[in-house]
């Protein structure tokens, strides 16, 4: 069995210490093997907030993988948002996960944030040709005996949740991975888990969001999901505060 966690959307700057402190506690009594964050690491891509979530997810003494969201561009400085939108989330992506390996599960990333769009909310999501390009390709490559899960930041198509995605190209993007293979998409954003079962042509795709750890709560409490896959099946369950 491969047990794996995904939280989403910590938003340090607006973090939830208490439900930080009962994730690290569940991560030191189940030891994952691998940690999966769906987003919005930063409230506002400050380097304080980007040294603060570093220092955490460090220590959690596990792999952890990591989908940049939204709050993870630069607000407050717009050369950087275009010329480097990524910089800081894609260092700490590589100081954490570089090398990880995981038996019977291949992940992909589908990024869905954009440094600029066509529209006033630049925070809703959109899956570029070439992103989705690339995830395809990761997809078509992965083993055939392994589960194959897309991870993005906004879901690609609406769930029943209080917040929405809006992820432009979502619904084409959700066709092609699945004609590529993939059996889930994990993501986050909305601040409230959901789980949801989508029929394409190509078959059925597993839709897994997760809530959040920070003081931003929309209908649920702070929360993660617990993923387990065993014999090729995947299951997930939803790990809330008291």
């Amino acid at each position: 069995m491969t047990l794996l966690f995904h939280a989403s959307d910590l938003h340090f700057g607006a973090e939830d210490s208490a439900a930080l402190d009962w994730f690290t506690r569940c991560v030191e009594e189940d030891a994952p093997e691998a940690v999966v964050i769906t987003g919005d690491l930063t409230m506002r891509a400050r380097s304080r907030e980007f040294a603060a979530a570093q220092s955490w997810l460090t220590a959690l003494g596990v792999p952890v993988l990591i989908e940049p969201g939204n709050h993870d561009l630069p607000y407050f400085n717009p050369v950087r948002r275009i010329w480097r939108p990524y910089g800081r989330v894609m260092r700490l992506q590589e100081q954490l996960h570089d090398g990880v390996s995981i038996d019977h599960v291949h992940l992909v990333s589908l990024p869905t944030t954009a440094r600029a769009q066509w529209r006033l909310n630049w925070s809703k999501g959109k899956v570029g040709s070439r992103a989705l390009h690339n995830a395809v390709q990761s997809l078509e490559a992965g083993p055939d005996d392994t589960c194959r899960i897309v991870l993005t930041h906004h879901p690609l198509i609406e769930a029943a949740t209080r917040t929405s995605g809006r992820t432009t190209g979502g619904r084409a993007a959700l066709e092609a991975i699945a004609a590529a293979g993939a059996h889930a998409v994990l993501s986050g954003h909305v601040h409230d888990p959901f789980d949801q079962r989508v029929t394409t042509a190509y078959g059925p795709v597993r839709l897994i969001g997760a809530g959040t750890l920070s003081e931003r709560i929309r209908t649920s409490r702070p929360s993660f999901n617990r993923i387990t896959v065993e014999g090729g099946s995947l299951s997930a369950t939803v790990c809330t505060t008291n």
